[in-house]
Formats: C-alpha cells, sequence, structure tokens
C-alpha cells in the first residue's frame, strides 16, 4: 500500500541531488602524459644542473687557486675557510656589501611607496586613458638598459648626479617600477570590490580606504614586488660600472668584479668563488626562506 503525498508538499529528492551534496568528480589517474613527463624531466634537469653549479662554487670558494683546477668536483679536503676572511678584508667587500644594502633597500622601498598608489588606481579606477598608461608601464618592462644608459649618463652628468648611489638609485627605481606596477596591478584587480563598497558606507575616503582596507589585503602581492625588485637589483652591475667610478661607492656586484680583474695578477681563484659566494647566498637564503610567499605573490596576480 501506497501513501499518496499531502498536497502542496515538494516531491522527495534523490540522495544524488540533494542540496549541499554532489556527485564526486571523476579524475583520470595519475598517469602523466608524454607533455607532462618531458615538462617534468625538463625541469628535474634544470634543478639539478644548478645545484650542481652551486656545489661546484662552494667546492672552489673552500679550495686554493690549485685545487680547483687540478680537483674541480671534488669536494675540499682541507676546507680553506680563509678564503672568506681574506677577501672580505682585502677586497674591502664589508664596506661594499652595505652600499648594496643601503642603495637595493632604499630604491625597492621607493618603488612600493610609487607601485602600489598606481597600481591600485589602474586597476580599481576607470577613467580616460587608464589602459594606455596601464600599457605603457607594460611597455616599459620591454626597453633594455643598453639603450637609455648612454642618454642617460648625459642628461645625469650635466645635472653632477654622476658617481653618487642617490644617483644610481634613481636609475633603479625607473627600470623597476614598471614591473613592480604590471604585478600590483594585476594583484589589486583579483580583491574583492564589496570590500570598498562597504567602507565607503562607513564613511572612509579613497586615501583610507587604500590604506586600511585595500593595502592590507594586498601584502603578498606586496611583498612579491619588493623581493622580486630586490633579487633583481643586488647582482646589478652594469649601470654601476657606466654610473660609479669611485671605490668606496661601488655595490657588491661592482666590487666582485673589481675582484674578477685582480685575479689576473694575484691568481686567488678560491677568494674569487669565495666572494662570489657572498654574494649569492644572500639572494638564495632570501628565496628559500620565502619562496612560497613569492610563488603565491605571482599566482594570484596573473590568475585574474
Amino acid at each position: 500500500m501506497t501513501t499518496a503525498a499531502p498536497a502542496g508538499s515538494a516531491p522527495a529528492l534523490a540522495p544524488s541531488s540533494r542540496p549541499g551534496r554532489r556527485r564526486p568528480i571523476r579524475r583520470r589517474g595519475d598517469r602523466l602524459g608524454p607533455v607532462s613527463l618531458l615538462g617534468r624531466l625538463i625541469t628535474w634537469a634544470w634543478v639539478l644542473f644548478n645545484l650542481a653549479v652551486f656545489l661546484w662554487m662552494v667546492f672552489a670558494s673552500l679550495k686554493n687557486s690549485g685545487q680547483v683546477f687540478d680537483s674541480p668536483w671534488q669536494p675540499p679536503t682541507h676546507p680553506e675557510w680563509s678564503n672568506y676572511g681574506n677577501v672580505w678584508n682585502a677586497s674591502d667587500l664589508a664596506r661594499a656589501f652595505v652600499n648594496s644594502i643601503l642603495l637595493v633597500g632604499g630604491s625597492t622601498l621607493v618603488v612600493l611607496v610609487l607601485a602600489c598608489p598606481a597600481a591600485y588606481a589602474l586597476s580599481r579606477f576607470v577613467f580616460f586613458g587608464s589602459r594606455v598608461m596601464t600599457l605603457y608601464f607594460v611597455m616599459g618592462m620591454g626597453i633594455p638598459a643598453q639603450t637609455i644608459v648612454v642618454p642617460a649618463y648625459i642628461g645625469m652628468s650635466h645635472l653632477s648626479l654622476v658617481d653618487s648611489l642617490p644617483s644610481l638609485g634613481l636609475l633603479y627605481v625607473a627600470g623597476s617600477l614598471p614591473f613592480a606596477i604590471f604585478l600590483l596591478t594585476g594583484f589589486f584587480s583579483t580583491l574583492p570590490s564589496e570590500l570598498e563598497e562597504a567602507a565607503t558606507i562607513d564613511g572612509a575616503g579613497r586615501v583610507r580606504t587604500f590604506t586600511q582596507v585595500m593595502l592590507p589585503l594586498a601584502q603578498p602581492g606586496v611583498i612579491t614586488a619588493g623581493l622580486l625588485t630586490a633579487v633583481g637589483l643586488w647582482s646589478e652591475t652594469f649601470l654601476s660600472l657606466v654610473f660609479i667610478s669611485d671605490d668606496a661607492r661601488d655595490p657588491l656586484g661592482l666590487s666582485v668584479l673589481t675582484l674578477y680583474a685582480s685575479m689576473q695578477y694575484t691568481s686567488n681563484w678560491g677568494g674569487l668563488f669565495a666572494g662570489v659566494c657572498i654574494m649569492v647566498l644572500p639572494v638564495l637564503v632570501t628565496y628559500v626562506w620565502l619562496g612560497r610567499r613569492i610563488v603565491s605573490g605571482l599566482t594570484v596576480g596573473v590568475g585574474r
């Protein structure tokens, strides 16, 4: 005997169609296709190659000049830790290290101060010429430094700005600003607009909404932009070689280049590799420490 459903009552839902429950999505097996397998093999081959180069560099920094060429791939039997101390004191890398910290840190801070409000305005406001301005900054990423170094040097020499760390910092800011604005524009565009509307209802103006609501939410993107800018400027050599002539103002990359030139007379190849390690290790530690934030910031900014 069957009982009819009461009039006006909703029909019973099948277990598979009840709200709040979804059928499990069938996925393909974990078997990789030929393209994915080839991509992974190339990636791992590149990783292993870079690890081998890094180990070779570290081993060479702990050897004397004869061992560097006689047994390049063997670990040092008696590590020459004095190479680091000698190159740190003899080549005055301590002063160059401080110069790089001040130069790169100040340039990165100025880039973020300028890029954050510019990217916020380009991504959240619609005004005449906004797309053209965004395209203008994107085009700035493709201009090589070699094409502007001569006119920049002539203009800065007329203004007596050559051979100065602040003037070199201005060039660093001008070269790094397009990428930072491009990255942060993509990141700001992913933030929900409902938060801005709520802040406007509460009486917050544009500046307060940006500084107290949107900028804290964009912290992963800001950190990523700052780290990529600092890492890119840390080992920069070309501009500093052109615009800096006083040894007391040499950044770390230029000081290591000078150290390489002196190897023609001293042949202290272990000290040279020790200087290269001193320049590379801060960048490597930064990537290992904050690598996930860099990847997450890039992923969110691109996937808008």
